[in-house]
C-alpha cells in the first residue's frame, strides 16, 4: 500500500492504491489545508516533493484553477488527486496558498464547429 507523508505535520499514512489525497488527509488528520473539496476554492493546493510519478492525471479543475506554469512547478490539488501505487511526500505552504486562493479559473475553451 502506498504511504502519503504530510511533510508540514510531520505525518505518514499508509493508504489504499487510487485513494484521495484530501480525503485521507481529512479522515486520518494530515491536516492539509481545505474548505470546498471541489477544485474551485485553491485551500488544498499541494506540491508534490517526492513520488510526483506516484499521482493520477491532471484533472480539468486543476488545470482551469492552477494552469500550466504552477502545474509544472509540482503544484496539485488535494481534492482531485489519487495516489497511485507509489509512496509520495508533500508540502503546502500558507503565503503559496493564499495567491492561489485569489486566482481566478481559466475558461474552458470549447471549440466552434459550424453544421
Amino acid at each position: 500500500m502506498p504511504k502519503i507523508k504530510f511533510i508540514n505535520s510531520n505525518k505518514q499514512l499508509e493508504v489504499p492504491e487510487d485513494s484521495n489525497i484530501l480525503r485521507m488527509s481529512l479522515r486520518y488528520d494530515g491536516e492539509l489545508p481545505n474548505r470546498c473539496g471541489g477544485g474551485i476554492c485553491g485551500n488544498c493546493v499541494f506540491k508534490a516533493e517526492e513520488g510526483a510519478e506516484f499521482l493520477d492525471k491532471v484533472k480539468v479543475q486543476e488545470r482551469r484553477k492552477l494552469g500550466e506554469e504552477w502545474l509544472n512547478e509540482g503544484y496539485r490539488l488535494g481534492c482531485q488527486t489519487f495516489v497511485t501505487n507509489g509512496d509520495i511526500s508533500i508540502s503546502w505552504d500558507d503565503a503559496f496558498t493564499e495567491i492561489v486562493k485569489k486566482r481566478k479559473p481559466d475558461k474552458i475553451q470549447k471549440e466552434v464547429t459550424t453544421i
